[in-house]
Parts: structure tokens; sequence; C-alpha cells
């Protein structure tokens, strides 16, 4: 069933059968954990040799390991083995409405749904009905493209962000009583899911005509303040570049087929996703934080203080004793007009100050110069990290910098997308690394 003005596909959804233990077949977003491998060794431990979603898909920690290609062609084997064993079994056509318990307490409400490909693009100036909210990356896609290239199934760890505010998309079947699909503790001390099968006429259709009233043009052009732009109806939260690599593979299929028309009601035009209303209590921005690896803290702040003047900015770094006085400091230095942002590197506390940026976010500030630093020092590295603590734990170590960045606003987010366009990349996180999409529902995307 497809709704294809507002981009929205009912998807035939795969759920491991009963007998395998959801605690073990449940893990978290391939992307997350990138510099703590021991997460994952532990993970591979708990899972042991019961079906698992770590044989489906590739932890990004591993993406420079000399073994990557094996690994990506375990898991097409994978996939087609736990197909033809039966442990995949298909539900209903529906969508899947998820409450996912964070370790903290906090309720995320969701709504597992396949979006139309062909309302997206993810390059920076688009303005379709699905847009990237962050830039992506194209170098960043090759490994993705490879596990998806030959996959008979897709795993989703996207989240899409819809703006609801009188919540009239997700919330109001919480209120119905929808046959129970699952319901888990998740690995790693990272809370619990739980999800009810959405597949009635009468239920996917109050979803759909929800989502057709928030893409009406003028409710549109109202609640932004808006008069000539385009409507955007979902944006990218996480799995950017996941979601990217579902469209490349799906532009390949097209120019490869010698009848395109034939070719449209292929699996592959559709994505699976995670709807959330980026007005749910339970959904919270977080900062991206960066860590630069086989770096040299005065050569950087020397390539700093060249690289902003020559933007016309100026220029300054303050050392800070102990971690503690950090804040104090910051609100003595904070002035308009005024970028600053904390660094860690070995036993060296300070704040970055950039008068006059160039740019209006400090993530762009930040980034644009690391960009910049990289291309004249290769041997420099980079990760992007969740949690204060993890960057002060990998910036103190000798040859490493970690900087902390300021969130922005979730209510604001919308409105500075279609204004502006796409984000710096990593500008913000929905949760930290323990709170993100766990992969559980299955959609296959061959015929």
């Amino acid at each position: 069933m497809n709704f294809e003005k507002i981009a929205l596909h009912v998807p035939a959804i795969l759920l491991p059968k009963e007998d395998v233990d959801l605690a073990k077949w449940a893990v978290v977003a391939c992307d997350q954990y990138t510099s703590q491998p021991d997460y994952w060794d532990r993970v591979r431990q708990f899972a042991g040799d019961m079906p698992s979603t770590l044989k489906l898909t590739l932890p990004e920690v591993y993406l420079e390991s000399p073994e990557v290609n094996d690994m990506i062609s375990s898991i097409n084997k994978e996939m087609e083995a736990y197909l033809a064993r039966g442990i995949l079994a298909a539900q209903q056509p529906g969508f899947m409405l998820v409450a996912r318990t964070t370790a903290h307490g906090k309720v995320r409400k969701g709504l597992i749904a396949a979006l139309d490909l062909e309302h997206y693009d993810y390059t920076r100036e688009v303005t379709t009905l699905i847009r990237a909210t962050e830039g992506t990356i194209i170098e960043r896609l090759p490994p993705r493209i490879k596990v998806r290239e030959h996959a008979p199934i897709e795993l989703p760890h996207i989240m899409v962000l819809i703006d609801d505010p009188d919540r009239t998309v997700i919330e109001p079947l919480f209120q119905k009583n929808l046959p129970n699909a699952y319901d888990t503790d998740l690995m790693m001390d990272s809370g619990h899911i739980s999800g009810c099968l959405v597949s009635g006429d009468a239920d996917i259709g109050q979803v759909a005509q929800a989502l057709e009233r928030l893409a009406a043009p003028d409710a549109f052009a109202a609640r932004y303040g808006v008069s000539d732009r385009p409507v955007l109806l979902y944006a990218l939260g996480d799995g950017n570049h996941s979601f990217a690599t579902a469209k490349v593979i799906w532009e390949n299929l097209k120019k490869a087929a010698s009848d395109t028309a034939a070719i449209m009601n292929h699996p592959a035009r559709y994505a699976l996703v995670e709807l959330v209303n980026i007005h749910d209590e339970g959904l919270e921005f977080e900062p991206i934080y960066r860590v630069m690896f086989n770096v040299d803290l005065q050569d950087m702040l020397a390539r700093m203080d060249s690289y902003y003047s020559a933007q016309g900015s100026a220029f300054s770094w303050h050392e800070v004793a102990e971690r503690a006085d950090m804040r104090k400091k910051a609100s003595l230095l904070a002035r308009p007009g005024r970028h600053m942002i904390p660094f860690v590197s070995g036993k060296s506390l300070g704040l970055l100050c950039i008068d006059k940026p160039a740019l209006t976010l400090e993530v762009a500030t930040l980034q644009a110069f690391l960009d910049a630093y990289m291309k004249e020092r290769p041997e420099a590295k980079i990760d992007y990290i969740h949690g204060a603590d993890i960057v002060a734990e990998l910036g103190s170590q000798q040859g490493n910098i970690g900087f902390a960045l300021p969130v922005i606003s979730k209510f604001d987010f919308f409105k500075t997308v279609i204004l502006d366009g796409a984000l710096p990349r990593k500008t913000f996180s929905m949760g930290e690394a323990h709170e993100k999409r766990f992969y559980l529902e299955c959609r296959r995307i061959v015929l």
C-alpha cells in the first residue's frame, strides 16, 4: 500500500520467530562506539552463537579492518541463511508502533514505516519532501553500498523526524488496543523496547491523513512563517548515510533496468525507517563531539590562528587548570559574536575563542578548520563521539585532542533546515550512544 503524495509506503515487516532471544537479537546501530572495540567484543561475547543482528550488520569500528570485505560477504550469507532457516517471519503489511525506554527512564515513541526514495536527494541544495539535515560525506557511502547492494534484507537504524506539535500522527495509536509484536530488554544496559503491529486499514489511513495535513502547503507556510518554500515533511535525524546508501542502490537499479516503468514497484524503491515526532518528550538532542588523533596541540593551535585570521576572525586560546573550572572560565570570556569551544589534549585543558566567526554555528566554525587541517596533515584522524566523559578520556591520551560543542535547540530545527539548508555534518545527536536505535525489524529489498 502506497501513499505516494506523502512518500509513505506500508511495509511487510520481518521479525525474528518467537523462540529467538530478542535480548541477543537486537544490537545497537553500527555507527556507534566507533572508537571502542571493547564494546563490540562484549556484544559478540553476549550474543554468542545465537541469532543476532550483529551478524547482519557491519559495525563501523571495523571499517578499516583488513578483513572488512570478508565481513561483508559473511553478512550477506547470514542474511540468506536466516531467511532460508525461517528465523525471520513475515508480518501482515503494516507499521510498527515502538515504545523505547532508555536506561534513564525516558520513553521515546516511534513508528516504523517505509519512505519513498523518489522523494529524496542527499545533495545540500535540494527541496524534496524528505531531506538530509546534515552534510552527506560521499566517501562514507562505499562500504555501506557494498553491504546493501547484495543484501536480500534491510535493517533500519534510520530515524526520521516529523514536526507534529499537536501530536496527530504517532501518539493517537498508543490509545488503541493493538496486538503486541515484541517486548524485550536491550543489551548493555540500554533500556527496554516494545512494539505493536499497526495493520488495520483504518489505523493506517489515520496515519496517512495526519501526515497529509502536516504536508498541506498552506499549513506548512503558516507553521514556519514562509511563503515560497517547498514543503519539508520528513527530516533525517539519525542514519543519514544509510538512507543515502539506499538512494544510491535504488538509482543504480533504475539505471540498469531495461524498462524503468516496470521497476517502479521494486521493494528497493523504499527504505525502512523509524518516524519520531520532534516534540516527543523522550527525544533529546545531544551535541556530537570531535576527537582528533595523531595530532600535536601546538601545531594545531598555530594553524588555527592562521586559518581564522585569514577569514577575518580573531583567534585566541586560554588554558584552564581543571575541568571544574571550565564553565567559570567560559562565563568570564563569553561575549556576543564569539564562538568558544572547550578542548582537552593530553594534560592540557582550554578554551578556543573565535571572534567574528564567518559561520553561524560553533560546530561549523570548528569543522571547517578540521577539514582544512586534515588535508594538510593526512596522518591526522577524526572520530565523532557521543558523551563528554568519553571525549575527556580519549582527548587526554597522548597525541589526541577532544573538542566539546553546544547542542542546538530541537524546536528551531525544522525552520533552520528550511531556511538555511543542511547543517554541518555531525551537528547533533538524538540521544547518547546507548539511547540509539537498535536493529530489530527487517524488510526484504529484493524481488
